[in-house]
């Protein structure tokens, strides 16, 4: 097949237009990948010289120290003991004798109510008591008149059965002497009960006044315990009922329990030191309060399902006053003082694809490696930065980087600007910058 001019230059002009964004392509690859290889080249430079220079870093000493197993949570401050006082009788308060948010002592005055009431009752009982013994007496003298009489009588009857017999007394009048006789009995009878009848009123009489006697007691209203009085809830001229609202709550301060949770998973490790000694459990109020030391006195029986946590008590001197019922405190359970533990401080520690490692300075050559460590935990002593509690990985006395970690690679030489101080060390001196 033949084409036209016209034809062969639209051929053409589409083999064209096919070929050039091949080339382009190409051409755009190839460029790629010699920038790509010197890009290598010029990181592979790059690393060269940064072994070949010296970073300034910071170092410190690994040591070995004490490291308490410590538990923490947050507590609430509880009063061993809380009484709400209330009145156990009815009447008028005549004055009130202490203030609110005192300290009072057991056995303190704290109340009075008006005794008169009470006191016209003993008065009305002891003179119910002097008549119910007169009472007694003349039931008694009567009991003893009625004796006198039927002996007399008894006599009379017997003798008139006797006449009765020989022919003498009528039968009337026998019956008549008997008659009596059977009286007199019934008298002294009435005379016995009347008797019984005074001893009990007396004895009711004598129980009633010790009981009126012992709530005139109670309107003088004592402290049952020793502690800090809160908000009184009465004025002197109020009437208050018995066993009504609470007049006033006491709160024992010292000592106190400090109430605190902790994951059950630790409540075996917990019972198991706990045997050995008593757990020192430390709280801290904070707002610069010092820190206040107890000991663990009661575990509860059952781990709530909710929270997963066993509910703890300490109980504190709290002689001073540092804590405060209601509070909340920052509370660490001792659990064990491990011995001769390895420490360096936290920061110094970095984490990498296979886990945590520190950079340590060979002291010979002042070149750096990489040396992965086990990190049991982290530990902040008082006063004083967080530190790391090595398992495995790292000795005592080898120095480890502790600033400067993001310039170092493997085989690093390295320049130490300046030792930093010991683990426990304090130091009141700024770091001094080194600037050569």
């Amino acid at each position: 097949m033949e084409f036209t001019p016209k034809q062969q230059v639209g051929f053409v002009s589409k083999q064209v237009r096919r070929f050039i964004p091949t080339t382009m392509v190409l051409f755009v690859l190839a460029c790629v990948a010699l920038l790509g290889s010197c890009a290598k080249k010029q990181n592979a430079n790059a690393a060269f010289m940064m072994m070949m220079q010296t970073a300034p870093v910071r170092t410190v000493e690994a040591v070995t120290t004490d490291v308490p197993l410590d538990a923490s949570a947050v507590g609430t401050v509880e009063a061993i003991s809380s009484v709400d006082v209330k009145s156990r009788v009815a009447g008028q308060i005549l004055r009130v004798d202490f203030q609110e948010g005192q300290n009072v002592e057991k056995g303190q005055l704290l109340f009075q109510i008006d005794p008169e009431p009470l006191q016209e009752q003993i008065a009305e009982i002891q003179a119910d008591l002097v008549k119910d013994a007169a009472l007694e007496q003349q039931a008694r003298a009567n009991v003893a008149k009625d004796q006198a009489m039927l002996k007399q009588t008894a006599a009379a009857a017997n003798r008139g059965l006797e006449l009765q017999k020989e022919g003498i007394f009528s039968r009337e009048q026998t019956e008549q002497v008997v008659a009596t006789n059977e009286s007199t009995q019934a008298s002294i009878d009435a005379d016995q009960a009347a008797v019984e009848s005074a001893v009990a009123s007396l004895k009711a009489d004598r129980a009633r006044l010790a009981q009126t006697q012992l709530q005139l007691t109670y309107t003088k209203i004592t402290a049952p315990i020793t502690g800090r009085a809160g908000a009184i809830n009465v004025k002197a001229g109020n009437l208050i009922k018995d066993n009504d609202a609470a007049l006033v709550t006491l709160l024992e301060m010292s000592p106190i329990d400090v109430s605190f949770g902790l994951p059950e998973q630790l409540l075996p490790e917990v019972r198991k030191y706990n045997e050995q000694h008593p757990l020192l459990i430390q709280a801290s109020p904070g707002n610069g309060q010092p820190v206040v030391t107890g000991t663990l006195r009661f575990i509860d029986n059952t781990v709530d399902s909710t929270t997963g946590t066993i509910k703890l008590k300490a109980e504190f001197a709290n002689a001073d006053r540092e804590l405060w019922p209601g509070e909340f405190v920052n509370v660490q359970a001792r659990l064990d003082l491990e011995h001769n533990r390895v420490v360096v401080p936290s920061r110094t520690v970095q984490t990498g694809p296979q886990g945590k490692y520190v950079w340590v300075m060979n002291a010979t050559d002042s070149t750096v490696a990489m040396r992965p460590v086990q990190v049991l935990r982290n530990y902040t002593p008082p006063k004083a930065t967080e530190e790391a509690v090595i398992g495995e990985g790292l000795h005592a006395g080898e120095t480890v980087i502790s600033e400067g970690q993001m310039r170092l690679a493997p085989g690093m030489k390295v320049r130490v600007l300046k030792a930093e101080p010991q683990l426990g060390q304090g130091s009141s001196e700024a770091p001094r910058q080194d600037n050569s």
